[in-house]
């Protein structure tokens, strides 16, 4: 079984920056994928960012240029770094992992609100 943990959300200026964290524990040896979606109120969860465990990484083109998708093995957490943060990231950001078998993990996830 794998556990995801995610943080660093708050609350924060238009043009800020903030970094979300997601902590992995458990079978972690077996993921492939881990990946950052958001969903705002009201709107359907969308995909932002992937990263595989060989270190491929993918941006939505919505959010290139502004968000930046990295792992550390060695802290076992998946990263997403934000700047210039728009009124529209505002969303509740969480990570998923994907196995080897197939099976998908949610974390629960944590709030970006992006204000002036």
């Amino acid at each position: 079984q794998v556990q995801l943990e995610e943080s660093g959300g708050g609350l924060v200026q238009i043009g800020g920056s903030l970094r979300l964290s997601c902590a992995i524990s458990g079978r972690k040896d077996t993921i492939t994928v881990v990946a950052w979606y958001r969903q705002a109120p009201g709107m359907e969860r969308e995909l932002v960012a992937f990263i595989t465990s060989g270190g491929i990484t993918k941006l939505e083109e919505h959010v290139k240029g502004r968000l930046t998708i990295s792992g550390d093995k060695a802290d076992n957490t998946v990263y997403l770094q934000m700047t210039n943060l728009k009124r529209e990231d505002t969303s509740v950001y969480y990570c998923k992992s994907v196995r080897t078998a197939g099976d998908e993990v949610w974390g629960l996830g944590t709030q970006v609100t992006v204000s002036s």
